[in-house]
Parts: C-alpha cells; structure tokens; sequence
C-alpha cells in the first residue's frame, strides 16, 4: 500500500493552503517562511496521487511541538521540522485517523539553525561554560 503524503505549512506562511501565494510570509519557522514555494505542483500532486493532505498550523502548535521533541524523544531541531508534527497531532486531536498507523516524519534541520527560538523556549536561561571537560563536568554535577 503506497504511503499518504501529508504536508504542514505555518499559518502564516501557507500559500498552498490558502492556493494563492503569500508577499509578506510570517512565522517562527524560518525554514518554511516561504510565500511562493517552487515544489508547489509536486507538493499538490503528492498529495492527490496519495489521498493525502496538505494544512496549515499555528506557530503555537509549531511551538508546542518543537518543545515536545527534545523532553520526549531527546532530539533538537528547529521549529520548521515541528510543523509537521504539530499538524498530525492536530488531525489526531480532530479523530482524522480512525484506525491505527504508522507515520515518519524526516527531521532535517539541527535545533542550532535557529538558536535564538531554543533560547526563547528554555525554562532557564542558557548557562556559558568553559571549553573544558572538567567544566562540562563539573557544570552537570560530576
């Protein structure tokens, strides 16, 4: 059985959601602040030849997501890749899937491209170190 393709944009930034494009896209997804994307006919196609969905999702649900990832599967990545894990707990959270399933969502940028968001979202400011083992150490109580 051939996969269904799902594609996420921000709110703020979600050309083929809305079929027109964007000028002035916003976001805190850097990475997909993108008002008239050059995949847009393959992403439709993807979609229709899949029985998938493209939709969009707040940058609040991106956020709420994006914190999610390292507390729960201890990765760090950067907003754009909570996107699509945010919209597919929000068609969960509508009972789009009535069965189970097993889905894959590829993470391709490092938490570091866009530092300042991780900054913003820590529950206590970053703390500076030296360059050391003996500092790291020392740092995490060792």
């Amino acid at each position: 059985k051939l996969p269904r393709m799902f594609g996420f944009q921000a709110q703020g930034a979600a050309p083929i959601v809305t079929g027109i494009p964007v000028p002035f896209p916003e976001t805190i997804a850097t990475a997909i602040r993108i008002g008239n994307p050059a995949g847009w006919a393959g992403a439709v196609a993807a979609r229709d030849e899949s029985g998938g969905l493209i939709d969009s999702v707040s940058d609040q649900e991106i956020l709420e997501a994006y914190r999610m990832l390292p507390a729960l599967e201890g990765l760090f990545a950067e907003p754009a890749c909570a996107a699509p894990i945010a919209g597919l707990r929000k068609l969960a959270a509508r009972g789009f899937f009535t069965e189970p399933l097993t889905g894959v969502i590829t993470l391709t940028g490092h938490g570091l491209k866009d530092p300042e968001i991780a900054v913003g979202q820590a529950a206590h400011p970053p703390v500076t170190i030296p360059a050391s083992r003996e500092a790291v150490l020392h740092a995490i109580g060792y």
